[in-house]
């Protein structure tokens, strides 16, 4: 048995190594021209340095062409196609992420984490005062929109995939039309029908709100989750005497546990940044408070919303600074899903 050699399966769409390297020192080369072109002529920035590298590019293919026959030219260029579209579509978020990483860096300190504004004004320098009533006040929102938001959306999938009854394609259909609601009509919503006949905006409302906003993202992703679930388990359950509800509870749901783990991330992620509900019904404070229900509370987006429109130099720079948090946090939880999703292969 030991002298008998276990084939390896062969991948012909690998390129070789020399190929590989005469590819980056051709795309090296091409990037330093685009940056010598982008010195010496009209164009600026790093705008004019891409659009620079399109041109030779395609030149370069041009050329290239002459010796290639009419089906490797056009692979080459609907490769040139679709890394100029992907460059073009990553451009913009990494932007943004570098934009946002750069200028909120210099304000994250201990006490942005840790200390309010509710002793300091926007105008003081970085080392006083901080956001901590803002992510306290997100977070106590967030929680309670899961508390509620989860079961029903969880409940919702499980009704269109497993129960299947008559309300089904109404379900389905409310579902997909809140979908399209946006921010703003959720937030007149709640501050019409709870908060004016409450005591004003307050952490509850506003977990109202975003509840509305998470819901159809939890039903729809649930539903989606349920959908991998083999029959062959359902009916194994079935054959067993089990009934639907009890085969459900204790085989469907465990099945996709990681899954459903992966929906409440996601729907936190997709709400944890909305501005313009909680404008009307949670408000802004510069204190922490912990009283879901009674006077209006800070959330990040908030907070960096309302230093924005202050505009002196500080304020904007610890605007910055929160919205380098948020995105912190988003980009935290969409990580969270994707290792929680990966981590059961049941």
């Amino acid at each position: 048995m030991s002298g008998i050699s276990i084939p390896q399966p062969t991948r012909p769409w690998q390129r070789k190594r020399r190929e590989q390297i005469r590819s980056g020192a051709t795309f090296t080369a091409m990037a330093i021209l685009a940056f010598i072109v982008v010195l010496f002529t009209g164009f600026a920035g790093f705008d004019g340095w891409a659009i620079s590298l399109f041109i030779i590019s395609a030149i370069v293919l041009l050329i290239k062409g002459r010796k290639l026959s009419q089906k490797e030219r056009k692979n080459a260029f609907i490769q040139l196609l679709i890394a100029s579209a992907a460059t073009l579509a990553f451009l913009p978020w990494l932007s943004i992420f570098a934009s946002v990483a750069m200028k909120g860096i210099a304000g994250l300190r201990i006490n942005f984490i840790t200390s309010d504004m509710r002793t300091t004004v926007p105008d003081d320098e970085m080392n006083m005062g901080g956001a901590l009533h803002a992510i306290v006040g997100s977070f106590m929102m967030v929680i309670i929109a899961s508390i509620i938001t989860l079961p029903l959306g969880i409940l919702s999938g499980v009704y269109l995939t497993e129960i299947k009854g008559r309300f089904t394609f109404l379900v389905r259909f409310v579902v997909q039309s809140m979908s399209g609601v946006p921010s703003i009509v959720a937030g007149l919503f709640v501050f019409t029908t709870y908060v004016s006949a409450t005591h004003g905006p307050t952490a509850f409302g506003g977990a109202l709100a975003l509840g509305i906003l998470m819901l159809p993202t939890v039903a729809r992703t649930s539903e989606e989750v349920l959908k991998l679930v083999p029959d062959e388990l359902r009916s194994a359950g079935y054959a067993l005497g089990a009934r639907q509800w009890r085969t459900t509870l204790m085989v469907v749901l465990p099945t996709v546990r990681s899954g459903l783990t992966t929906v409440a991330v996601l729907g936190v992620a997709r709400v944890i940044g909305e501005t313009a509900p909680l404008l009307l019904t949670a408000g802004s404070s510069t204190a922490l408070r912990f009283n879901p229900i009674h006077g209006q509370i800070a959330s990040l987006p908030i907070y960096v919303f309302g230093l924005l429109q202050i505009g002196t130099e500080y304020a904007v720079n610890r605007a910055w600074t929160g919205a380098l948090v948020l995105m912190i946090f988003v980009f935290g939880l969409f990580i969270t899903a994707r290792k929680v999703g990966g981590k059961d292969k049941r």
